[in-house]
């Protein structure tokens, strides 16, 4: 009897001793809070197609982006279906902060050199804090340097035009992540029938096919009617290939530059008529 005495006395200080221990991590977990699980991978690099998306470098990562664009498809043999005509662009583009990234860049049609600043405003998370979405500022500049290209009196505040985003995008699941992209588009000088400001929405998507290829796509439409304009509104699909230090991008679309100010507001080309022109991205991130 006294043996089973102190078993239960040894019982119930093993119960209260365990009670406490259970009491004291409670309270430590509600000093110390919830994780918080930010979203990774949402997009592999930081264009989609020809336009940008949520992605910033991380401090001190340098970007090199080498992007190529032929003519279309459709043009025939002559034109050997449009690897004859090459338009390339070339940037740098560098990650300030974590947050803050910054890039330049060069085309080879119209003779255009652009730069840009992103700033990411929030990611989603889940936990602790909890966003739905990942957003994403992006302010940028382009300067067609092309003499005497449209204008008889082609001074430079013709040749600038300026390029405003708000970049909202989710991830959906271990699959698919989406984008929404609304754009403001300012133009300096403008043709007969042309207007100044393009407003335009652009919809994006990744779909992840296997643990290195995904399959992209990218569509923008301009809100802002233009009498008598032949532009069309661009649009753009793509296969993503990542190879370690690499993201590859094989893009077919029918948007020939990919200067966000022309792309947007001038692109000329039907894509269900054929007018497709081939191209790719290659990236390298230090």
């Amino acid at each position: 009897m006294k043996r089973i005495s102190i078993f239960l006395t040894l019982l119930c200080l093993a119960s209260l001793s365990l009670r406490a221990q259970n009491d004291l991590l409670d309270l430590l977990n509600e000093e110390q809070g919830e994780e918080t699980n930010f979203a990774t991978a949402t997009f592999k690099g930081q264009r989609l197609i020809n336009g940008h998306t949520v992605v910033t470098r991380k401090t001190a990562e340098l970007e090199f982006l080498i992007s190529h664009r032929f003519g279309r498809i459709n043009s025939g043999i002559k034109e050997f279906f449009g690897l004859d005509a090459a338009n390339v662009r070339f940037s740098l583009e560098y990650g300030l902060t974590d947050n803050i990234t910054a890039g330049i860049g060069r085309n080879s049609l119209e003779k255009v050199y652009d730069g840009f600043i992103k700033y990411n405003l929030m990611k989603q998370s889940t936990g602790k804090v909890n966003s739905p979405f990942t957003i994403t500022g992006l302010s940028s500049i382009a300067i067609r340097t092309a003499d005497n290209f449209d204008f008889a009196d082609d001074d430079f505040a013709s040749k600038v035009s300026y390029t405003q985003q708000i970049l909202i995008a989710r991830k959906l699941n271990d699959k698919f992540s989406v984008q929404l992209s609304p754009t403001f588009v300012h133009r300096n000088k403008v043709l007969e029938n042309q207007e100044n400001d393009i407003i335009a929405l652009g919809f994006g998507g990744r779909m992840k096919l296997s643990s290195r290829i995904a399959l992209n796509a990218e569509y923008f439409y301009r809100l802002t009617d233009e009498l008598n304009s032949n532009f069309k509104d661009a649009l753009g699909v793509g296969i993503e290939i990542e190879t370690g230090g690499h993201v590859f991008h094989i893009n077919f679309t029918n948007a020939r530059s990919m200067a966000e100010r022309a792309f947007i507001t001038e692109t000329n080309g039907d894509f269900f008529n054929g007018d497709i022109h081939f191209g790719f991205n290659i990236s390298r991130v230090f």
